[in-house]
């Protein structure tokens, strides 16, 4: 029988077939698709005309289609509902595929025609988006190595290939640790906890085959424990297990992994004539350097810390009339954060979560879209990954622009987290194509026909990650691999961040946030108490991101650490990080930084990208209306249609005039003096 990752796909939409693919394809198809592809290639390198740009940087484009459908589909499902076959696979393909992507930059003839290409582009005649390609083409070939030759050319082979190793064992680490551990509560152990709560661990003790409820390391049900539970000692014990992901010790341990990354990194960026890795790695970025990121950071840190360490003392307060001798602990934090919040705001998430139903969070982010870009959703019956992953055709005016893939629930098959993949880019040359995001979250799912209620924090998620969606849908590129959120990485957050505000729009949540029972409105006075409580903890949350990002910055930016759980101590020290905050995401689980290179001496790129999302936003508030229409068609235009078309300063500027400063972001925050 073909294999249908192979065969062309008669699904609505082009959509993978899931339904018709088991495991047992994944092997073969990628082998198939992977020696056609290095066929396809050898035929660029080889062809006897002349380098133009058609026959070798379009060609290039349009090489390797199915090799990349077959992993579109894979990492897919390795992401979002792993299993052992899958990971095995994982760790197969890892090496295979960094030797698959050194073959290509490493073929002499091709670099060859790319760099004639490259030296003679002035005469080329190229419209914009085609010399984009070329640039970005060339440029990516020289950062990959393709420059290199003789021993250092192979070296350079052997690095990527153990990273690529090495990043594979480091997220199939992390998971192992998520789904392996859990905290069974009887009855009394339930005590503080808001009702959504106890069913969500009941509902997770059921999932996992428990005989009651159960706290496991999924951010929605564990965050909110610490919140609620009046018990220290289990706050205590499950922020252990929390914050020790990927150093629980034994096979699973990731912290021997980061430090020979590190090291590997570092070997990687002095091959291709850089001091260190942090320099090369930001070369292409906005921020450039690693002096404009410390700037960036350091300077919102001070107020930042500043802010925490008077909540602190307001907190140590707290747990002292409770009669709890001791410091505040880091266990603590967001038990007495929430109590104070609900004591200055009168508020907390046993009022406020009825009020923000996910169907109706998933509606408000799509009337948005509406509003904003004249988009319109129909969702949609089609073979998808698992039962709990719906689909919507996206439209205008009646055309079809996109398909919009959701999966919200968390599951002990889905890695942790919160993120935007596509099944599907959109592209124009070599062939006309749609895109087809897809939004994976880990919300806690409700019991059998109960609806499911989110936190106001899970809803800024769902608002962010449609953001990035909507980057996808409005592409509107010549080529693919320039289309929807395929720019710098500290521009990539842009979208996302920009489209949160929309959440805080008092007629979207008069609208939308309305009760589960009664179907009333979210009351005025609760929406600004909401929006109130939403700055009471802003301290302890810019200071356990930036924690993470300094860490991150400073890890290459220098000598590779020999031990970086030393070298995190050090960076915090020298911080003065508060002893009750902890970075948000230490070493053995930080996979933004060690799962891939995506985020690594990246992870500032929300921060990066925040200064920008208060100042686009201000743009509307300019205008008096957060819909304005030429104001959205100005950013669709400009910015969400543009992909990676143009230098991102470029895209801004051309959108709001200028580029901001840090000014809006810290009173966005709620740090500013």
């Amino acid at each position: 029988m073909t294999n249908p990752l192979l065969a062309e796909w008669d699904t609505p939409f082009d959509l993978p077939p899931f339904d018709r693919i088991s495991d047992d394809d994944f092997g073969s198809a990628f082998e198939t698709a992977r020696i056609e592809h290095l066929a396809e290639v050898a035929a660029i390198a080889e062809n006897p005309e002349p380098a133009t740009f058609e026959n070798t940087i379009v060609a290039l484009e349009g090489a390797g289609r199915a090799l990349d459908r077959v992993l579109t589909v894979f990492f897919s499902l390795a992401g979002a509902d792993s299993n052992p076959a899958r990971q095995a696979l994982q760790r197969d393909f890892a090496p295979k595929l960094a030797a698959h992507g050194a073959a290509i930059t490493g073929n002499r003839d091709l670099f060859e025609r790319i760099e004639a290409l490259w030296q003679d582009r002035g005469a080329l005649d190229l419209a914009a988006e085609e010399a984009r390609l070329l640039e970005l083409t060339h440029r990516s070939f020289v950062r990959a190595g393709a420059a290199l030759t003789g021993a250092q050319a192979d070296r350079m082979t052997e690095i990527k290939s153990r990273l690529s190793v090495l990043g594979t064992q480091f997220t199939q680490n992390l998971l192992a640790d998520e789904s392996g551990w859990q905290m069974e509560l009887s009855e009394g152990d339930l005590e503080g906890l808001p009702e959504t709560v106890r069913a969500s661990a009941r509902a997770a003790g059921a999932e996992r085959g428990a005989d009651g409820p159960v706290i496991t390391l999924s951010r929605s049900l564990i965050v909110p424990f610490l919140q609620f539970s009046t018990r220290r000692d289990l706050r205590e014990t499950a922020w252990r297990a929390w914050t020790s992901r990927g150093a629980m010790g034994g096979e699973t341990d990731n912290r021997a992994i980061a430090a020979e990354v590190l090291k590997l990194r570092e070997e990687r960026a002095k091959l291709l004539g850089y001091d260190t890795f942090a320099a090369y790695k930001l070369e292409p970025e906005m921020a450039k350097s690693p002096e404009a990121v410390r700037e960036l950071l350091t300077s919102v840190w001070q107020p930042a810390r500043a802010r925490a360490l008077e909540d602190q003392e307001k907190l140590q307060a707290l747990m002292a009339d409770d009669g709890v001798n001791g410091t505040l602990a880091p266990w603590d934090w967001r038990h007495y954060a929430e109590r104070r919040r609900r004591a200055e705001f009168d508020i907390d998430d046993t009022a406020l979560k009825p009020y923000l139903q996910l169907e109706r969070m998933i509606e408000a982010a799509m009337d948005c879209a509406n509003r904003l870009f004249g988009l319109e959703f129909r969702e949609v019956d089609v073979p998808l990954y698992h039962a709990d992953v719906r689909a919507w055709e996206v439209t205008r005016d009646g055309a079809h622009v996109a398909v919009f893939v959701g999966d919200y629930f968390a599951r002990a098959s889905k890695r942790s987290g919160a993120w935007c993949s596509a099944l599907r880019s959109q592209s124009k040359r070599p062939e006309a194509r749609t895109a087809v995001p897809v939004n994976v979250c880990n919300f806690a799912k409700p019991a059998a026909g109960e609806p499911a209620l989110l936190s106001y924090d899970d809803a800024r998620t769902l608002f962010h990650e449609f953001g990035h969606a909507l980057h996808h849908m409005l592409s509107d590129v010549e080529f693919g691999s320039i289309s929807g959120t395929s720019v710098a990485r500290d521009f990539v957050e842009l979208p996302s961040q920009l489209f949160e505000h929309w959440l805080d729009e008092p007629e979207v949540l008069r609208r939308f946030a309305t009760h589960v029972e009664t179907g009333e409105p979210m009351p005025q006075d609760m929406l600004d108490r909401m929006k109130g409580a939403a700055l009471a903890n802003q301290g302890f949350e810019t200071v356990e991101y930036l924690a993470s990002a300094l860490v991150d910055l400073e890890f290459h930016a220098g000598p590779a650490p020999a031990d970086p759980m030393d070298r995190q101590a050090e960076v915090l020290e020298e911080l003065g990080m508060p002893e009750a905050i902890v970075m948000r995401h230490a070493t053995p689980h930080f996979a933004h930084v060690f799962a891939g290179d995506g985020y690594s001496s990246g992870y500032y790129s929300y921060m990066w990208s925040e200064v920008m999302d208060a100042d686009a936003f201000a743009a509307f508030e300019e205008k008096g209306d957060a819909f304005d229409g030429d104001t959205a068609r100005a950013l669709e235009e400009r910015i969400l249609s543009r992909g990676g078309s143009a230098e991102p300063d470029t895209l801004y500027v051309d959108f709001r005039g200028r580029m901001p400063g840090v000014e809006a972001l810290l009173r966005g925050r709620g740090l500013a003096a």
